[in-house]
């Protein structure tokens, strides 16, 4: 009898093992995009220009034609030159 029990035992250990384990939450790891250099220069501009002065906004909040005035006006502010906008601008509205 104890080796039934035993046997048993063992047989389910090793089904549970090889079950699958499609159950078990596994956390997803984000994807980084991947920025063209003037993307990532509009980037970086975005980030130590603009946020000397105030908190960043998520790119998401404005669309593309809220963010043309929003970027022309505070461009004059950080005295960038248009090039220099452009890249913001395009940064912020990539997707």
């Amino acid at each position: 009898m104890k080796y039934k029990v035993l046997a048993l035992s063992v047989v389910a250990v090793a089904l549970y093992s090889c079950s699958s384990k499609s159950s078990i939450p596994t956390a997803e790891v984000p994807k980084e995009k991947v920025l063209s250099p003037e993307l990532a220069e509009g980037k970086s501009l975005y980030e130590n220009s603009c946020a000397r002065c105030h908190q960043l906004y998520n790119a998401k909040d404005f669309s593309a034609e809220q963010w043309k005035p929003i970027v022309q006006r505070m461009q004059k502010k950080a005295r960038l030159d248009d090039a220099q906008g452009l890249k913001i601008y395009n940064y912020l509205t990539m997707n």
